[in-house]
């Protein structure tokens, strides 16, 4: 059986696929990597088919050791001292090691075969808001590698930009609950520099900033929820869903993001400027 095993995780590590797809009505969410973009990527360059499982690493600081050759593509944030954006080989024995990222916050290292553990309701992505999935990645973890796939896609570098390190700006579309904001609150919501909380996790990033004034005060029936939907809790200040957003919500969405915006935020660190237009 070809494996791995996890030496140390970092702050956070992940097993993660395409998620619980259309499984919202019955209360299941749909979770998976975070920055979908990344994770096809990594896939793609290993020759693995769609949905294979991958590692989602939060800042780095993963250590594994390579039970058997494997072949590896690592994406997302861009980490020092491992090949990148490219495939590439680890030897039998040998200890890959992910520092810091330069700029972003999720890695993502795909092993061609896909992590092989058991699905959960037709999913291998961790949820660390409904549970589902296996826990998240622990040292001294053995993790099985697939044996299905396709043929190497024959691409020795895939030419993609690294996350931005500086203010990152996503374009937005009024959500179903726009009137319930005053004016002033959406201009401001528009052209104010928000910081990205400390607080943020998979389930959203969580926004400093000017509180946004309300039209309405009454309470909201729950809604259902989607992947960047920018909901306003009581504080007023945005909070945009991500991959473990939960399916429903009580508090008024005021935007979403568009679809290709929503990726960029997966890749927000604590403290990065973000606007939105």
């Amino acid at each position: 059986m070809t494996s791995l095993t996890i030496l140390e995780t970092g702050p956070l590590a992940t097993i993660q696929d395409t998620g619980r797809i259309g499984q919202a009505s019955l209360g299941i969410p749909t979770s998976g990597a975070c920055d979908r973009a990344s994770y096809a990527l990594a896939n793609r360059l290993v020759g693995n088919r769609d949905g294979a499982a991958a590692i989602e690493v939060t800042f780095g600081g993963l250590v594994l050791h390579a039970d058997n050759d494997l072949t590896i593509a690592i994406t997302g944030a861009p980490c020092p001292g491992v090949p990148f954006n490219a495939p590439a080989v680890i030897k039998s024995g040998s200890v890959l090691r992910l520092g810091p990222p330069r700029t972003g916050l999720r890695t993502y290292v795909a092993f061609r075969g896909g992590i092989d553990v058991p699905p959960v309701l037709g999913s291998r992505s961790t949820d660390l808001l409904s549970g589902l999935g296996p826990a998240p990645l622990t040292a001294g973890q053995t993790l099985p590698v697939g044996c299905s796939y396709d043929p190497m896609p024959g691409v020795d570098l895939a030419p993609v930009a690294d996350p931005p390190a500086g203010e990152v700006v996503v374009r937005v579309t009024p959500g179903p609950r726009r009137d319930w904001f005053t004016d002033a609150a959406w201009a401001s919501f528009t052209t104010q520099s928000y910081t990205v909380s400390s607080n943020s996790n998979r389930v959203g990033v969580r926004l400093d900033g000017k509180p946004l004034e309300r039209a309405r005060t009454r309470e909201l029936a729950s809604e259902g929820m989607t992947l960047g939907a920018i909901q306003i809790p009581p504080s007023g200040l945005p909070v945009i869903f991500l991959a473990d957003h939960p399916v429903t919500g009580g508090y008024p969405v005021i935007a979403y993001l568009t679809t290709p915006h929503q990726n960029p935020c997966a890749q927000l660190r604590p403290g990065q400027p973000l606007r939105f237009t």
